[in-house]
């Protein structure tokens, strides 16, 4: 995508760019101690696909998962149906642990439980430099003709099977199986809390 008109949405500054085909719509800053992040704002029929971009996203405990749920217009809980799959590749520092794998764990069919989009930080989760980044993207959320389609990819620090810090890429994709349109959206870690970062949304024309 050329950067053109939309390169002060997509570099972070909202506004600038209203009249692009790319939106900066939101800026959520995670404080510490946070159990959930929602974002219920900005998700309408105006976009035809939201982009959630994770920055510098830490927690207070070690080898944690960050899941999301959503909910559909007018309902609550954050359970909606889903069937998804999750791959990851690991490399530790070490270059003792290289694998490429399925886990099984992480994926749902016809699940209603929050879906893993990243498994976690380093073993201990006190080193000062660890943190996640990602994205994650969602596709006609406000359609009330067709399932909702996402798929995301994060790049995290974690111990793994070797006990080294290394590489973990992951990635996630699947669908939400309703016709309701979608305008909630809730993140939140397996165990524990949110430690800080920053989830931006975008809008694409």
């Amino acid at each position: 995508m050329p950067l053109g008109a939309n390169k002060a949405a997509i570099m972070g500054v909202a506004g600038t760019a209203a009249a692009g085909d790319v939106v900066l719509l939101s800026t959520t800053t995670i404080g510490s101690d946070s159990d959930t992040v929602t974002i219920s704002a900005n998700i309408t029929s105006t976009y035809g696909e939201y982009i959630f971009g994770f920055y510098r996203i830490t927690c207070d405990t070690g080898d944690n998962v960050m899941h999301f749920q959503v909910n559909g217009a007018g309902e609550s809980g954050f359970n909606e149906v889903m069937t998804t799959t999750h791959f990851r590749a690991q490399h530790s520092e070490a270059d003792d642990y290289v694998t490429l794998g399925y886990p099984t764990a992480a994926d749902q069919a016809q699940g209603t439980g929050y879906q893993t989009i990243f498994a976690g930080l380093n073993g201990d989760g006190t080193a000062a430099d660890e943190c996640a980044n990602g994205v994650l993207h969602l596709f006609n959320p406000s359609s009330t003709t067709y399932v909702k389609h996402f798929y995301s990819r994060f790049i995290d620090v974690n111990a793994g099977n070797s006990n080294e810090p290394g590489a973990w890429d992951g990635f996630t994709a699947g669908y939400i199986n309703t016709t309701t349109a979608i305008d909630e959206i809730s993140f939140k870690m397996l165990s524990g809390q949110l430690e800080g970062g920053v989830i931006k949304l975008w809008g694409v024309k």
